[in-house]
């Protein structure tokens, strides 16, 4: 597994609409956030993880599927964008994902993660689901890689 990243955005934002800012400046994903490639991004405030997700779309289509959620299939969206105005949001990349089920990497991971928040208090404020998968070394290194840039 080669994760890449983190690309780092932050993103201002009500419950209706948010904005991007990129890290060269200006208010659009590029790059790897615009592909298909599959991606954990943390979402932060302050250095404190608040969650964390898992996707195979562009980040912007992500981000206006949870924006745009009403509640249709039990699916309401994220909730801290009615209860903050901005936060970060870092990206990694999964380089070399398995044809048969590129997600699966990067869920166990993303789990890991979450894990590891927890371990060291509370799960992330505005978590609202995970996957569990069985994990290995490697899932278990990248999640604390990753980690290791937040505050807990």
């Amino acid at each position: 597994m080669i994760l890449t990243g983190p690309d780092r955005y932050h993103l201002n934002f009500d419950s209706k609409t948010f904005r991007v800012i990129s890290p060269i400046g200006g208010s659009k994903f590029f790059g790897k956030a615009i592909s298909k490639l599959p991606k954990l991004y943390v979402v932060s405030t302050d250095g404190v993880p608040i969650y964390v997700g898992v996707t195979s779309q562009s980040m912007r289509n992500r981000l206006r599927y949870g924006w745009n959620a009403s509640g249709k299939g039990g699916y309401y969206g994220y909730a801290w964008r009615h209860q903050l105005s901005k936060a970060d949001l870092d990206i990694w990349f999964h380089e070399d994902p398995p044809n048969d089920n590129p997600r699966l990497d990067l869920e166990t991971v993303e789990a890991e993660v979450v894990y590891l928040i927890k371990h060291a208090g509370q799960w992330p404020k505005h978590q609202t689901e995970i996957h569990f998968h069985p994990s290995d070394e490697a899932h278990r290194a990248a999640a604390q890689e990753i980690i290791a840039g937040y505050e807990l």
